[in-house]
């Protein structure tokens, strides 16, 4: 009977669910049927031979790589990245959000809007392009440190300026599209309470407290569960087109190395065992921030 049910809804909605057939098969062939090249990280893979008959090897290619000389460093830039962005990134589309709120003139509101969205529809070759004219020995930020009595300085040749500039470009670019999420969950707050509010004398930020932050609490407990999975998954495309090996001591990061080994030198295995690596951590962060959220909360992935 349920089957039965099941069809006749389904024979309802053949059209919508056509649709999603496209959609439903690139993610099939090119998320789900590779799963089984995951078989290269526990195998000598020979590819001559195959992914089924090369010979099992167990967990020999991950132990290689804590047993590498860089996978200190390697573990460490990738981490203080993760971090780092997530530290400074996350907050940022949160505070926009707010101060946008808060703002009554329209036009204006939607000027800074579409300013801080723009960067967003920008590619990474365009934006690292940037990173390289305002950082170089005549670009911008060099001219305005002159200003202040101070030396020019080639900064993507200096390991210390690297994590800056990665993370400052990467707030620059996709902190108005954050905001979006949040300024339409801030437009479900009825405009009654606010009023009630403030005729009972609570000012700005009481109203803010208790009104407008519980408003967007789910969506921000959501996009931060959604976010721990990124401390370990850097900006792989911008990394590699920002960095050189004279900064590689702190812009050297697990993804980078990996592409070295698995797609310059072909140790397609090693670099395979390192990537699966990686998915189980970035699995295991989100798993453990939704079980956190589920128990404080009643807001959770799952």
């Amino acid at each position: 009977m349920n089957l039965n049910r099941l069809m006749i809804k389904c024979y309802r909605q053949r059209y919508l669910l056509l649709m999603t057939l496209p959609g439903f098969a690139v993610v099939l062939i090119f998320k789900y049927i590779p799963i089984y090249g995951i078989l290269i990280a526990f195998k000598n893979y020979d590819v001559a031979t195959g992914i089924m008959n090369s010979p099992w090897v167990g967990f020999k290619h991950f132990y290689s790589f804590f047993h590498n000389p860089l996978s200190l460093r390697l573990i460490k830039n990738t981490f203080l990245l993760g971090i780092y962005s997530l530290f400074w990134g996350f907050p940022a589309p949160l505070i926009l959000a707010l101060l946008l709120n808060e703002v009554k003139n329209k036009l204006f509101k939607r000027g800074v809007q579409t300013i801080v969205y723009f960067p967003h529809f920008l590619s990474v070759v365009i934006i690292v392009g940037f990173i390289k004219e305002f950082t170089a020995l005549d670009g911008l930020f060099n001219q305005i440190a002159g200003w202040f009595g101070a030396e020019a300085v080639p900064m993507l040749s200096k390991s210390e300026y690297f994590r800056t500039l990665f993370i400052g470009s990467g707030i620059w670019q996709g902190v108005g599209w954050g905001t979006i999420i949040y300024l339409a969950a801030l437009s479900g707050v009825d405009v009654v309470l606010h009023e009630a509010a403030t005729i009972d004398g609570a000012n700005r930020w009481q109203r803010l407290r208790h009104i407008t932050w519980p408003a967007i609490i789910p969506a921000t407990t959501i996009l931060l569960i959604l976010s721990l999975g990124s401390i370990v998954g850097t900006d792989f495309q911008k990394i590699i087109l920002l960095y050189n090996p004279v900064i590689y001591e702190t812009a050297d990061v697990i993804d980078t190395y990996v592409y070295r080994q698995g797609i310059l030198g072909a140790q397609y295995e090693y670099s395979t065992a390192v990537g699966l690596m990686l998915s189980v951590i970035a699995f295991i962060f989100v798993a453990s921030g939704n079980w956190f959220s589920r128990k404080v909360s009643d807001t959770s992935l799952w």
